[in-house]
């Protein structure tokens, strides 16, 4: 049975980019040089976006907690002071 090639939707988008270096890099097997970093750049963008929304919603989910425990107070205090 013959070998499948599996085609990403990444690979479709460099092809609509430029046909000629999506055919070096899948047939010719040539590599794009990192043209001023900017390959380097947009990881380093990426881990940062990944990053901050952790940090969001660890937030989120500490003002949840809080929510939570302002809310108990408020019906301990409620029950207590009536």
């Amino acid at each position: 049975m013959p070998k499948r090639t599996v085609i990403r939707a990444s690979e479709i988008g460099a092809y609509v980019y430029c046909r000629r270096a999506w055919w070096l890099k899948r047939v010719g097997g040539f590599e794009s040089e990192d043209i001023n970093g900017r390959f380097t750049e947009g990881t380093a963008a990426h881990l940062r976006h990944g990053q901050s929304l952790r940090r969001a919603q660890l937030q989120r989910q500490i003002a949840l907690i809080l929510l939570g425990l302002g809310l108990l107070l408020l019906i301990f205090a409620f029950l207590v002071f009536r």
